[in-house]
């Protein structure tokens, strides 16, 4: 498959993974806006929704993991479209719960069905970029934060309705995301042998996704609760946190594309290490709300293109040379498989031990990741490996 031959399925195929970020973004971004609603219903405190935070992300892993199984025999298509019935499914009764343990289970299943859409949909933009033959993974995260924006508003504009019923509409998102055109491919033969790829190089990249998740679900999970809890926000403006969050994440992903082009990889990341924790001294050190909003709206913008980019330098180093085709695909999916893994390192350092430290206070639990993203700066020349589009030539560090 080209893009001279194949335009227009590759660009349905571009919107279709597209579509699954999206989706995945307004569930989750759905579920966090709403936290402090949940904690009032089920009379939790920051560690008990701490102790929550800690399953989603476990079970999250395991459906990673299980995506990389799944995918080997099928397809990275089939692992989506099962995630999102299950995360519609455990969605559904995660709302309309009658008792706490009932909520739970709803809340394991939907962590679960994060873990297989997170895997599966970066396995689709990864095959996707590659058939491309350019970097556009961050437009990819761009339609998650996207997703994430239009639940944000969908949660400001809905404030005054409980958990319930009344929500089950939102899961029309993910049942009609089951229809997309995913690019699919026959399931390839078993082999025995060990994926041959420079693991040392990946965990590296890995380190700066951990940092960036980190950083993310800090922002995402905790915003709400840090503006309503420490800085007596509203109760209905407490999504406040994460939309201008989002809205700065989304414009720079939509951009993301040309600045890599124009200036590459490296420079980006090692302005993103700055500048986020320049901004989370903001959000720490803030005197009122507004000023943290101002603060997670910088923040947004600065770590906005860390995660695309790194799956694009992932998917480039396990492609590696002599790989075409399928046979490239199926090594690629088995590697993004295995490093989204990372996503769940980052959320248990910025959902769990944010909300850990900051039991007391969240504005120390924020300082955990305003010192470690600098980790991000020397990291950045990891990222050589991305290509620039307009010069065809390796990033220089």
């Amino acid at each position: 498959m080209t893009v001279q031959t194949e335009a227009p399925a590759l660009r349905r195929s571009r919107l279709a993974a597209g579509a699954a970020f999206f989706v995945q973004g307004l569930l989750f971004i759905s579920l966090t806006t709403r936290l402090p609603m949940i904690q009032e219903r089920w009379d939790l405190d920051e560690l008990a929704v701490s102790g929550l935070l800690l399953m989603v992300v476990l079970l999250a892993g395991v459906g990673s993991v299980l995506a990389e199984v799944v995918a080997k025999r099928s397809s990275s298509a089939v692992v989506v479209r099962v995630g999102f019935v299950l995360a519609t499914v455990g969605f559904a009764v995660l709302l309309v719960a009658p008792a706490f343990g009932v909520f739970v289970a709803g809340l394991a299943v939907y962590g679960l069905a994060l873990g297989l859409v997170d895997a599966s949909s970066n396995m689709q933009a990864v095959t996707v970029e590659h058939l491309y033959g350019r970097p556009i993974l961050p437009s990819f995260h761009g339609f998650w934060t996207a997703g994430g924006v239009v639940g944000t508003v969908i949660t400001l504009a809905t404030a005054s309705v409980d958990l319930g019923p009344k929500l089950l509409p939102l899961l029309v998102f993910p049942l009609a995301v089951l229809a997309a055109p995913f690019v699919r491919r026959d399931r390839l033969a078993e082999t025995a042998e060990p994926l041959d790829v420079p693991w040392r190089r990946i965990l590296l990249l890995g380190v700066a996704m951990v940092l960036f998740y980190m950083v993310d679900t800090a922002a995402t999970t905790w915003g709400p609760v840090y503006l309503g809890g420490t800085l007596d926000a509203p109760t209905t403006l407490t999504a406040l946190a994460t939309l201008p969050y989002l809205l700065a994440t989304l414009l720079a992903r939509a951009v993301g594309d040309g600045l890599v082009d124009r200036h590459g990889a490296v420079w980006m990341l090692r302005i993103s290490g700055v500048v986020a924790s320049l901004a989370l001294a903001v959000i720490v050190f803030a005197p009122t709300w507004w000023v943290a909003v101002v603060g997670f709206a910088v923040l947004g913008g600065a770590v906005a293109t860390i995660a695309p980019l790194s799956f694009s330098a992932a998917g480039a180093i396990a492609g590696g040379e002599g790989l075409s085709g399928e046979a490239r695909i199926d090594k690629v999916d088995q590697v993004i498989a295995r490093f989204n893994q990372f996503n769940y390192v980052g959320a248990l350092l910025g959902a769990v031990l944010t909300g850990a430290v900051g039991s007391d206070n969240l504005r120390i639990g924020f300082a955990v990741p305003m010192v470690l993203i600098l980790g991000i700066i020397p990291l950045a020349a990891q990222f050589a490996i991305v290509r620039r589009r307009a010069t065809g030539v390796v990033d220089g560090a």
